[in-house]
């Protein structure tokens, strides 16, 4: 079994922000020569997330909204007597979770026409790193 594992680096420019991964997963699983296997990709930090969804208009101006609504910033979350002001950040990461796996078919990434590879930043303006680990032959 082979076996690739890459670190990206991010800085956000936003406190929250939506980014399209999937062509950086795509090149680590092509590098990795698997061509049957499965690659795991996950948010390092726990105030950032990753999912699969739709590459669709309004799709993340959708997301962005919802989570707001169901984790709102709030200046009287417990979490923030610790100095921190990232409480609703960990609440969102909670919805959309901090890990994805997809099969590898033939070298490739093996999900629908229109999904996609998102990592999404709650706690933005600082340095986050990410983990694409390829396993399979």
């Amino acid at each position: 079994m082979k076996f690739a594992t890459e670190y990206i680096w991010f800085n956000t420019s936003k406190k929250r922000e939506y980014i399209n991964i999937t062509p950086k997963v795509e090149e680590v699983v092509q590098k990795s020569g698997v061509k049957e296997g499965m690659v795991l990709v996950s948010a390092m930090h726990i105030t950032a997330g990753i999912w699969i969804n739709d590459a669709e208009s309004g799709l993340l101006q959708d997301i962005d909204e919802w989570l707001e609504k169901l984790a709102p910033f709030n200046i009287n979350y417990r979490h923030h007597q610790t100095g921190e002001t990232n409480g609703d950040a960990h609440l969102k990461s909670l919805l959309v979770h901090h890990e994805v796996i997809v099969p590898i078919t033939s070298g490739k990434l093996d999900f629908g026409p229109w999904q996609q590879i998102y990592y999404a930043e709650f706690d933005g303006q600082r340095r986050k790193r990410i983990i694409i680990k390829v396993m399979g032959e």
